[in-house]
């Protein structure tokens, strides 16, 4: 019953933009959906500088043209200056989900002090759920799968065991995910039988 995603992977940074040094944050995104999701699925990259114009119309492509149902974003979160993520997602998005960077800020405060500097928001766009995430691929993963204890037992659930069920909502399509990962959460009304 799963059926495919088209994602969109966005990394906003300066400096990796322009060239001064390598992305790390859509290899990281690409790597760990690759892991996560046992729906097919496809991403539409990009890499821009801190520009909120720029962001702005990146966001609007990505779900009005390309068609994705799911944007991330990585970097251009904090305080500093440059850093506009959040005031260009919430400038295009039609309702915001405050729960989501609620939700990042208090899984990262297990590992940093400084994770109350993260400005990370999350609005809802047509059919498009668009989530700023952190900028570091350690703390990409640590908020989109949770808090592990020392054996594996999840102690603190990640961000994405709420992102299929919130893109049903939204009128996405149904995907899902390798337990192992991440347990995508859905009340019962909610889940289909898994393919056999």
């Amino acid at each position: 019953m799963s059926e495919h995603i088209r994602i969109g992977l966005v990394s906003i940074s300066d400096r990796a933009s322009d060239g001064t040094y390598e992305d790390q944050g859509i290899p990281a995104l690409k790597d760990w959906l690759g892991k996560a999701l046992t729906s097919p699925w496809s991403a539409e990259t990009r890499l821009i500088p801190d520009e909120r114009p720029l962001i702005e119309r990146t966001l609007v492509d990505l779900v009005d043209t390309a068609g994705c149902n799911l944007v991330l974003t990585t970097g251009g979160t904090g305080p500093a200056v440059r850093d506009v993520t959040p005031e260009a997602t919430l400038a295009i998005g039609d309702k915001e989900m405050p729960g989501f960077g609620e939700e990042m800020r208090r899984i990262s405060l297990n590992f940093v002090p400084t994770a109350i500097l993260s400005r990370q928001v999350a609005v809802i766009r047509g059919r498009c759920l668009i989530i700023n995430l952190p900028g570091q691929p350690k703390s990409i993963r640590e908020t989109l799968e949770g808090v592990r204890d020392a054996d594996g037992t999840v102690r603190h659930v990640g961000i994405f065991a709420a992102v299929p069920y919130c893109i049903d909502l939204i009128g996405g399509p149904y995907i899902e995910t390798d337990d192992a990962v991440i347990k995508a959460f859905r009340p019962k009304h909610a889940i289909r039988p898994k393919q056999a």
